[in-house]
Parts: C-alpha cells; structure tokens; sequence
C-alpha cells in the first residue's frame, strides 16, 4: 500500500506558493488515492491537472499500481478544514450540530476552537400581537458540529 506520509508531502510541495490548500486525502486498501483541494476562489480544473500529474510524476506505478483522482472540495461539500471556516465567514451556512438540529445562519468569528452562528428567529415579546424577526448569536466548538455547508442561494 502506498504511504498516505509520502503522498501529502508531494501534495504539499505542490501547494507550497500557490493560494490552494488540502482539505482531505485519503489512500483505500487498493492504493485508489482520493485527493482534494480548495482555494478562496475555487479550484480550476487545469490545477488538478497539474497537481495530479505531479504526484503521478513521483510515484513509481512498477513498485506499486495505483489509481488517483484530484478534485476540488465540493461546493455543496462539509466543511473538512479550518481553512474552509475562515473563508466562508460572512456567509450563509447550514450546521448541523451532534444533537440532530438544523441550523441555518450567517458564519462568524472563526477560531481554530470554534466559530458562532448568527441566526434569526421569530420571537413573540410578551403583550406584542405577533413574533418578530430577532438576531441571536450561538457559539460552536468544533466538536458539537457534526457538519457545516455553504449555502447556494441563486437569488
């Protein structure tokens, strides 16, 4: 099986310089290596072309076969690294914490511990006829957050 040490080292020569950073990579039993990048702007597909032709450069198929596929994060993906937070701050999000619960929100204060949401709820004040709209902040570790998303809004 192929050294998943050596394959990121090789990743993140090719990183070293450039924008982009690794957000998940993973070596199956059957040296099938799964590679995925992200930048700030998106991934282009003649990067990925670049990056997989680098690896392949430096890994011997006589010593080992392998297969290897290079991509981007996925814009509909989870959020895998701390990376992915930080860019997305100001932006709509969808968390879905450990408990099951659904929360949809703007993203805010990053920190490698965490991050809090911004949402809005209906909440009727006492005396008042009906719910309005108000702003509550709810802070996260990283460890009650089963997964986060970018929203796609095609408004």
């Amino acid at each position: 099986m192929i050294d998943k040490k050596i394959v990121k080292n090789l990743v993140e020569q090719w990183l070293e310089g450039k924008e982009y950073f690794l957000t998940d990579l993973t070596i199956s039993p059957d040296d099938r290596i799964v590679v995925e990048i992200d930048h700030e702007e998106g991934v282009w597909i003649e990067d990925c072309v670049e990056l997989s032709r680098f690896i392949e450069s430096h890994l011997d198929r006589e010593q080992e076969d392998f297969e290897l596929e290079v991509g981007s994060a996925g814009i509909g993906q989870p959020f895998k690294v701390l990376r992915q937070y930080e860019i997305h701050q100001g932006e709509r999000v969808e968390v879905l914490t450990t408990e099951g619960k659904k929360l949809q929100g703007v993203l805010a204060d990053v920190t490698p511990e965490g991050f809090t949401l911004t949402i809005e709820e209906k909440v009727r004040e006492e005396g008042a006829k009906r719910p309005k709209l108000v702003e509550r902040t709810i802070p996260f570790t990283f460890d009650q957050v089963k997964q986060t998303k970018y929203i796609i809004d095609f408004k």
